[in-house]
């Protein structure tokens, strides 16, 4: 299931103005506990924290880091990845969406051309 409209809406006021979200994936952390969220800019990759209880409203920011963070590996399987020394999980659906925003990042020339680059 995709992130909802308003999980959305409350991540974009962590972001600086103008900053428009190239990927968005909800995780865990690995073994339960605290939800976050991944949100990709073109600059940045903002880590936004839940808290321990709901999953949908980020509560604060975790870490900003340089677009030229790698997120992934996801390990197959388990939906497992590490990043910035902390482990979390996510669901199978998203690991595209962690694929495809590391391969923008680290092989741009892998990703299809823009069928309509003038939008």
């Amino acid at each position: 299931m995709p992130v909802s409209r308003p999980a959305r809406d409350r991540c974009r006021e962590f972001l600086g103005v103008g900053d428009g979200i190239r990927y968005l994936f909800p995780a865990a952390a690995r073994g339960g506990g605290a939800g976050y969220f991944f949100v990709v800019t073109d600059d940045q990759i903002s880590v936004l924290t839940t808290g321990g209880i709901g999953r949908e409203k980020p509560k604060s920011v975790w870490g900003t880091y340089p677009r030229e963070s790698r997120i992934g590996p996801v390990r197959p399987g388990d939906g497992v990845f590490e990043f910035d020394g902390s482990y979390f999980e996510i669901d199978d659906q998203y690991v595209p969406v962690v694929n495809a925003a590391d391969a923008e990042a680290f092989e741009p020339d892998s990703l299809p051309r823009d069928p309509l680059p003038d939008l």
